[in-house]
């Protein structure tokens, strides 16, 4: 995740912009990120391609809910199932629904990842899932990454040793829900795409994996469909 946003800055005016879109920001949920914009905007290209009327779309780890509340404004029949574990999340979240007047279009819950979805009958039923977990290894956090946790919460960051526990549990569990044909897109880190996208690919749940990179040519977005 890059540094170039000021963090206090943004906290102190309470206020981003993501997306052509200005949000709430408060501290307890990450401010949103420019690169996350290459997430965003993939996600709405490809419920464009579809041409679904209402597509039904997860954003699993919402943050700030900036992908959910960017998703809808660009894709004015989506609904949006937003999630996050902690409470400033799903705290800051509904602000931002709140403010955008999108309360008819997105469902905010609070949960471990899928276990927020359980008994709204989901399963097979989803379009697109899209997923900016936290993904800076342990190791890193404690080392060259430590100014990270000097504004912003821990979980916004931590994913194990490797940094990739969010992603792998998150690729395992994302076929019950994903209907057949359904899209899979996650944000990684620099470096983070090819082991991400072998994740998907040794799955037999998923097939035409594939990598956006940014304007660096970094790998940043990997994306997988549901077999059909």
């Amino acid at each position: 995740m890059s540094e170039t946003i000021n963090v206090a800055e943004a906290y102190e005016r309470g206020r981003t912009r993501f997306m052509g879109i200005e949000l709430l920001v408060a501290p307890g949920a990450l401010v949103p990120r420019p690169e996350t914009e290459l997430l965003g905007s993939t996600a709405v290209e490809s419920l464009r391609r579809t041409g679904l009327p209402a597509p039904r779309i997860v954003d699993m780890c919402c943050g700030a809910g900036n992908l959910a509340c960017a998703i809808s404004l660009n894709i004015p029949g989506a609904h949006v199932w937003a999630s996050d574990l902690t409470e400033g999340c799903v705290e800051l979240t509904r602000r931002n629904v709140a403010h955008k007047d999108l309360g008819s279009r997105i469902t905010v819950l609070q949960g471990d990842l899928f276990g927020a979805l359980t008994g709204l009958q989901l399963e097979q039923t989803i379009d697109l899932i899209v997923c900016n977990p936290p993904y800076i290894s342990e190791a890193r956090l404690n080392g060259d990454r430590a100014s990270l946790l000097a504004d912003e919460p821990r979980e916004a960051f931590a994913a194990g040793p490797y940094g990739l526990s969010i992603h792998m549990r998150v690729t395992k569990d994302a076929p019950r829900y994903l209907r057949p044909g359904g899209l899979l897109l996650f944000e990684v880190g620099r470096g983070q795409d090819r082991q991400v996208a072998t994740l998907l690919e040794r799955n037999a749940a998923y097939e035409n994996v594939g990598v956006v990179s940014d304007e660096t040519g970094s790998g940043r977005v990997v994306m997988a469909y549901a077999k059909e």
